[in-house]
């Protein structure tokens, strides 16, 4: 019986990958007698899908939406890295969604007693500093650093499983 030097799952007989995790089966590795060829070498497995660093920073792309999504899809769920920015992800966008619910009626009271120009100049200046804030955890997952918001990042930790 032959096993995955990568990832020690069993291999079938004359296969020359491994069902479990791609990565190509060596000559040294495939049972004697089983007729399995040499491979030529893979640098990487048939299906890799992404790397981590790049499934932490798309969970901020549409904020609670793909956090829900990366929490669900199989290989990236059991990631704890991508774990904690998928919860940041979502706690973060929760927050800002219910920050715009308190801040549209701030807003319209600031509309209605004449200050118009000011609360749109406010608007844009919290829209460009939330845009801001959203590229920089983006770039930051992506470079594979836990950065952690105040509040929100330790109860991501914690419910990634640090």
């Amino acid at each position: 019986m032959a096993f995955c030097a990568k990832c020690g799952a069993q291999l079938t007989t004359g296969s020359s990958f491994c069902g479990s995790c791609g990565a190509a089966v060596s000559a040294q590795s495939a049972a004697p007698g089983s007729g399995a060829a040499a491979a030529p070498a893979q640098s990487e497995p048939a299906s890799a899908g992404m790397t981590n660093n790049l499934a932490a920073a798309l969970c901020y792309f549409l904020w609670f939406i793909t956090g829900i999504i990366f929490l669900a899809i199989e290989p990236y769920k059991r990631n704890r890295f991508v774990r904690f920015h998928a919860f940041q992800a979502i706690f973060a966008g929760a927050a800002v969604f219910v920050f715009w619910i308190i801040w549209s009626t701030v807003f319209l009271s600031m509309i209605f007693s004449g200050a118009v120009g000011f609360a749109w100049l406010l608007t844009r200046l919290i829209q460009l500093a939330i845009l801001a804030a959203w590229i920089f955890l983006m770039y930051k997952a992506y470079n594979n650093e836990e950065f952690k918001l105040p509040y929100i990042g330790d109860l991501a930790a914690k419910q990634a499983g640090s």
